[in-house]
């Protein structure tokens, strides 16, 4: 009886033992790294395509500064890395942040407020990764301009003294280039008339009334306000802010460290779309091609008002204006608008966009 107990107990277990190994086997298959080696052959021409195919969500409204995407996307690059990307669009980043630290979406964009720096301070994690826009020297998209009836009164910074300025908002970009500007021309906020417009369009109209005399606007409406006669461009942005950080790209924290093989393709694929950007603007490479993504994915449909525009700077390799980032966060604090502690160590991570670029190069 025993003997038969001891046989009747060894099968089960071996079976058992057999299963287990099967199921560890199998396990360690699926959480072996993806092939990181760097080949001509492949698809994208350096790293292999993802075994499965991944869906990858972007939280982006159709803004210029969302080129990258737009062109990777439209060029088959994400397709290389078997990545197939979503475009989602939120009310505000009030929703957006959120489901971005939750991974609901897994990158997006932002720009500097105070409001931003609070809420990753305040506990949503999210991780930003790289340039998204910023002013390129002596042809910046977000800049000052005057009105027809100033054009010949506000020369100079120093001529702004006494007059209606229109910002968007207030501890944000917007009001840190402003502050800026004042202090540029030796100047503060008592020295003039502060407007806040919150919505652009509603500038143009204002500044064609006469109801304020100078803002600070963004392309392309200063190119169809000045196609018009409505306004005048006024020097540039980058004569008192020329590393100016205006928007940044975001990720979610675990696309960033636990989906690292994914989200590594994705800035790959980002940083080629990037580049085939500057190609077209600044060298004139296949701008035909740019142009017409360009149209299909921004407000801005008509192709000949991008030989007019001011386009958004966007670094090849997706180096971030640190220092900017800094100096901007300081003046909220100095305005009494931060809560908490942003801890700039944990909530910037460079890594991915220095990882991609080890990979194809920098940019020339």
């Amino acid at each position: 009886m025993k003997k038969w107990l001891k046989r009747g107990l060894v099968l089960p277990l071996l079976l058992l033992a057999i299963l287990i190994a099967g199921c560890t086997e199998k396990g360690s298959d699926t959480k072996k790294p993806v092939d990181n080696t760097v080949s001509k052959e492949n698809p994208s021409g350096d790293l292999a395509p993802l075994k499965k195919k991944v869906k990858v969500k972007i939280a982006e409204d159709g803004a210029a500064s969302g080129a990258g995407f737009y062109i990777a996307n439209e060029k088959g690059y994400f397709k290389d890395y078997n990545i197939e990307v979503e475009f989602a669009q939120f009310a505000n980043s009030d929703d957006m942040l959120p489901a971005l630290a939750a991974g609901e979406v897994e990158m997006a964009g932002g720009i500097s407020t105070a409001s931003f720096f609070n809420a990753i301070a305040q506990g949503i994690d999210v991780k930003i990764v790289g340039d998204k826009g910023h002013n390129m020297p002596g042809k910046s998209y977000f800049t000052f301009v005057v009105s027809d009836k100033m054009k010949n009164v506000i020369k100079d910074y120093t001529d702004m003294k006494g007059k209606k300025i229109a910002i968007s908002s207030r501890n944000s970009i917007d009001g840190y280039i402003y502050e800026l500007m004042l202090r540029h021309a030796g100047l503060t906020e008592k020295d003039v008339e502060t407007v806040v417009m919150s919505d652009f369009g509603s500038m143009l109209g204002a500044l064609q009334n006469g109801s304020i005399d100078a803002a600070l606007s963004i392309e392309p409406l200063i190119a169809q306000g000045v196609e018009k006669g409505i306004i005048h461009r006024f020097k540039d942005a980058t004569d008192f802010a020329p590393d100016s950080q205006i928007a940044l790209v975001l990720a979610s924290p675990k696309f960033v460290s636990t989906d690292r093989d994914v989200s590594l393709r994705f800035m790959l694929a980002y940083l080629k779309g990037v580049r085939d950007y500057n190609d077209a603007f600044t060298k004139g490479k296949g701008k035909a091609e740019i142009v017409s993504i360009m149209t299909k994915y921004t407000a801005l449909k008509d192709p000949a008002i991008w030989d007019k525009v001011n386009v958004t700077g966007l670094d090849p390799n997706g180096e971030m204006r640190m220092e900017d980032i800094q100096n901007q966060y300081n003046m909220y604090k100095e305005n009494g608008a931060t809560k908490g502690t942003f801890e700039f160590d944990k909530a910037i991570d460079t890594s991915l966009t220095e990882e991609a670029v080890k990979i194809i190069g920098s940019y020339k």
